[in-house]
């Protein structure tokens, strides 16, 4: 084992249960065969993080108490027995998962589904344990001209490349995207940059402009009153819908706007995940007469972590425009409570990028 023989122990915020999040001092993580230790550069927050401190917890990805936080790049401190692709010294970007590879869903080309999808948390900390598995199927090394913080976003860029693989949109095609928070503004890029063109459906004045930035050629602005999904197909063909729609919302509301939104013959992509127990109401007519296509994904597969990777570094993907704002580790709590109340102040507010290490760059 190779070590840079961190501290005993480091500054973490932990999660406790709903909006109760604490900074600790906690022990620096052992690592064992095949493992890496990383000292962390820089931690993205999140939607699926503020949706977890609102709840308290994730069935699938943590139970409290736990350290916080999965959107992370870092630099490796210590190695462990048998790793032979990483070394101490190296920036690399290991994202927050890795499929098993061997069950029913993987067999299948599924990853994202693995039956014993491997999750690791604990990104709001000075030092991260990067678990065997994901060091071999699920870690990348990060070039040198890319910050930390850019690598970082490649985790919420893939699992918004395998909703828009899932879709098959092709340049000139026209998709709707419903929202535009963190996912919805990937969403709106991405496919902009693929050539798709895109009708952006928002809710505050500062998304309208962020929404036209990142690539919308329209967008439509929800107000009272206003009948929402005819302003959409308004500014479609013969308003018979758009080819692809996709709901980043994840409210009832929302998912029946996506259906009325898209043309017959056309795709939805339920991509926001309402709370369990969430039941919504479809006209079924519409439905089987025009001939819909109802999808949901989740998550990401290593090849769309890859070709999210790609999108970063090559310089396509304009990273540096999603992180607008700064913060210190020991702001993390703050952080999340004001994320609470985001867009009230009608600043645009996407992404803040926390640096736990050396002087507040984390580099």
């Amino acid at each position: 084992m190779i070590s840079e023989h961190p501290a005993e122990t480091m500054l973490a915020a932990v999660l406790y249960g709903s909006e109760d999040l604490r900074m600790e001092q906690v022990p620096v993580p052992r690592i064992g065969a095949g493992e890496l230790l990383l000292r962390v550069g820089a931690a993205l927050t999140c939607g699926t993080d503020l949706k977890v401190y609102r709840r308290g917890y994730h069935a699938m990805m943590l139970k409290p108490p736990v350290v916080f936080g999965h959107e992370l790049a870092g630099v490796v401190t210590e190695v462990g027995e048998g790793v032979t692709k990483f070394r101490v010294g190296d920036r690399v970007l290991p994202l927050n998962s890795a499929p098993c590879d061997a069950c029913y869903f993987c067999r299948h080309g599924q990853q994202n589904l693995c039956e014993h999808l491997l999750f690791n948390n604990g990104a709001y900390a000075q030092y991260m344990r990067i678990p065997a598995r994901i060091v071999e199927k699920n870690t990348l090394l990060v070039p040198g001209h890319v910050p930390l913080e850019h690598a970082a976003l490649t985790e919420p860029l893939a699992c918004v490349v395998l909703g828009l693989e899932a879709c098959g949109a092709r340049a000139g095609d026209t998709m709707v995207v419903i929202g535009a928070g963190p996912i919805g503004l990937m969403f709106v890029h991405a496919a902009s940059l693929a050539g798709v063109r895109v009708i952006s459906v928002v809710k505050r004045e500062d998304q309208v402009a962020a929404a036209h930035h990142f690539g919308a050629t329209d967008v439509v602005r929800i107000t009272e009153g206003q009948d929402t999904v005819a302003a959409v197909r308004e500014l479609t063909g013969d308003s018979r819908g758009a080819d692809v729609v996709i709901e980043a919302v994840a409210r009832p509301a929302t998912w029946e706007w996506a259906v009325g939104m898209v043309r017959k013959g056309g795709l939805v992509n339920f991509f926001g995940g309402p709370p369990s127990g969430t039941v919504v109401g479809l006209d079924t007519n519409r439905l089987h007469y025009g001939d819909i296509t109802l999808k949901a994904t989740f998550h990401l597969t290593p090849a769309t972590a890859r070709t999210a990777f790609g999108l970063i570094t090559s310089g396509q993907f304009h990273s540096s425009e999603f992180i607008t704002r700064t913060a210190a580790l020991a702001e993390v709590p703050a952080v999340f409570q004001r994320m609470m109340t985001r867009g009230c102040n009608n600043v645009r507010d996407i992404k803040t990028a926390i640096f736990p290490n050396i002087n507040g760059t984390g580099q």
